[in-house]
């Protein structure tokens, strides 16, 4: 379409959004570019967390021949950015007003060195909780809203022959119930030192180490089938009344969406115990490649500006089940848990409390991000580690990074 238009240009893009509803909604975007005479060469790569399009993607840019734009996150940018290989999206940005738009602490992640070099789809929300209505009532128990709460609700859910919370015993699954467990007890600012800024006395701390211990609790509340359990079969879990609750990442929304449920009657949502007034956020968003040739530099700069546009920001995050990046859209056409998160969204990004997720790559470099789900991980599943030793291998961890 458009190939006799002067400015015509195609973009290669690079991107795991490869499930039904995310295959969709990039398929809007597809089409948008397509609607303004450019092309989209679609170049998606299979699985959830993109570890493998990101080995891809690697392997082209070392070889000289890098996508046009790619499904890049977090820190991971600022890597790319400091190869000089990311495209400058000034211009976009200026012209879309995108420092009005997005919140500054989303802004941040998308530009390097001042400049914006990424553009955001989408923001999720990971620090969830999910349950079964009807599994509650049978237990006689309502949502928790405290980590004690849970405990105690998830020992009325065992005794009326449910598992109490579905979960995955994968290394990523471990790392996102910790940091939601370390937010609850400990609050925001402390999970900013501890997995952000990687402050060695805040991750040796007494503060670190109970938040372990109870990370470590959880495991008496999950069942013995868990190990290497993908986090969607853990959501069928709760889907099909056999578990009560999961703690997991706004997609598992969508598996709720496709097996026909309504939000609020089918399934529960609510901020996971202890963090209402926080928001663990997790971005997908588009990296730029720099570019030589201006048809496809005029295409990447017209990809950038539709992917913050209202039509593709609904379409994609009502399939997806996150919120749009921009707090200024229209959400009534979102169920009520997109709802409230986008509220929730708003008032941390203004108060306090919006900080970024080490389980899913928005926090810390990979490497160090590697090297934090070991010692989780390790933890969580050696009965006879002590808190204590934890903590002081996320100490190491640390220091080895810097």
């Amino acid at each position: 379409m458009g190939a006799g238009s002067a400015s015509a240009g195609d973009v290669e893009v690079l991107h795991w959004w490869t499930s039904g509803g995310e295959a969709r909604a990039a398929n809007v975007l597809k089409e948008l570019l397509e609607a303004e005479g450019h092309g989209w060469e679609d170049f998606a790569v299979a699985g959830g967390g993109g570890e493998t399009a990101m080995t891809v993607l690697k392997s082209r840019a070392m070889s000289g021949n890098p996508p046009s734009a790619a499904q890049i996150k977090g820190p991971e940018i600022q890597e790319w950015g400091e190869l000089g290989l990311l495209g400058d999206l000034d211009a976009v940005a200026e012209e879309g007003g995108w420092d009005d738009l997005l919140p500054e602490t989303v802004a941040e992640v998308m530009r390097h060195d001042g400049h914006y070099v990424a553009v955001p789809a989408n923001v999720h929300r990971v620090n969830w909780l999910w349950a079964n209505p009807d599994v509650l009532e049978d237990a006689g128990v309502e949502m928790p809203t405290t980590l004690d709460e849970l405990f105690s609700a998830a020992e009325a859910i065992r005794e009326a022959g449910y598992v109490p919370l579905a979960h995955g015993g994968q290394a990523w699954q471990d790392a996102t119930v910790f940091e939601t467990v370390l937010l609850a007890s400990a609050g925001s600012d402390f999970y900013q030192r501890a997995l952000v800024d990687l402050d060695t006395e805040a991750l040796g701390s007494e503060q670190m180490i109970e938040a372990l211990e109870t990370f470590k609790r959880l495991r008496e509340i999950m069942d013995d089938g868990m190990s290497g359990r993908d986090w969607n079969i853990a959501t069928s879990m709760v889907i099909e009344g056999e578990a009560g609750m999961q703690l997991m990442g706004d997609w598992a929304k969508g598996e709720f969406t496709a097996a026909g449920l309504t939000a609020g009657e089918d399934y529960l949502c609510a901020a996971a115990p202890g963090t209402a007034d926080a928001f663990t956020f997790n971005i997908d968003s588009l990296a730029m490649f720099r570019v030589t040739d201006e048809a496809e530099l005029e295409a990447q700069r017209t990809l950038a500006r539709l992917v913050l546009e209202p039509t593709f920001q609904e379409a994609f995050n009502l399939a997806k089940g996150s919120i749009p990046a921009r707090p200024d859209l229209d959400m009534s056409e979102f169920d009520s848990c997109a709802q409230q998160s986008m509220k929730d969204f708003q008032r941390t990004a203004e108060e306090g409390g919006l900080v970024p997720s080490m389980a899913h790559g928005m926090a810390v470099r990979a490497d160090i991000q590697g090297a934090m789900f070991d010692v989780v991980t390790n933890f969580f599943n050696d009965r006879d580690m002590a808190a204590s030793d934890a903590a002081q291998r996320m100490v190491n961890a640390a220091q080895a990074a810097l």
